[in-house]
């Protein structure tokens, strides 16, 4: 496989695994490092981050994942290695996954966490905290789970493709 159609899914699938590695540093590393923290540092510091995390670069990456790989479905629907599409449909159905979570629950709990103002306006850090982290860690696993997955498939298309022209 070369050319346009490889480096779409060359870029599909390294961003995907980008994100997906965002999501289980979270998983393995930072909320298991916060739990450990007391309430006013895990609020401050899931505040701080939510606000740092809003940059082109994690945008390109978390966008540029579905992009890329619906980009990849089309080009290879309209002219490639057909034997490739059940990989990546999988792929952009599980990223979809992703997508769908970020934005029905971990997006909205971020929004609800910058809405508890500033610490020192905030009467109970605790119910405030416990609002948020439960669910965001497990939704965030399903992310890192679909993310990961979606990874997978891509991979497994590199090397389908990779065989199929050798």
């Amino acid at each position: 496989m070369t050319g346009f159609r490889g480096a779409v899914l060359l870029g599909a699938t390294l961003t995907m695994g980008l994100s997906a590695g965002l999501f289980f540093a979270y998983s393995c590393s930072v909320m298991p490092g916060l739990a450990k923290a007391d309430d006013r540092t895990f609020v401050e510091t899931m505040q701080r981050i939510n606000v740092a995390i809003l940059n082109g670069w994690f945008m390109l990456v978390f966008l540029g994942a579905i992009v890329l790989t619906l980009l990849a479905v089309v080009l290879q629907f309209r002219g490639g290695d057909r034997s490739l599409l059940p990989w990546l449909i999988a792929a952009a159905v599980l990223y979809m996954v992703v997508l769908v979570v970020t934005g029905a629950v971990n997006v909205p709990l971020n929004d609800q966490l910058a809405a508890a103002g500033s610490l020192d306006g905030i009467p109970d850090l605790a119910a405030v905290r416990e609002t948020f982290e439960t669910t965001w860690v497990r939704w965030n696993t399903v992310r890192t789970v679909s993310a990961t997955a979606g990874f997978g498939c891509l991979v497994a298309a590199l090397v389908v493709g990779g065989r199929n022209a050798g």
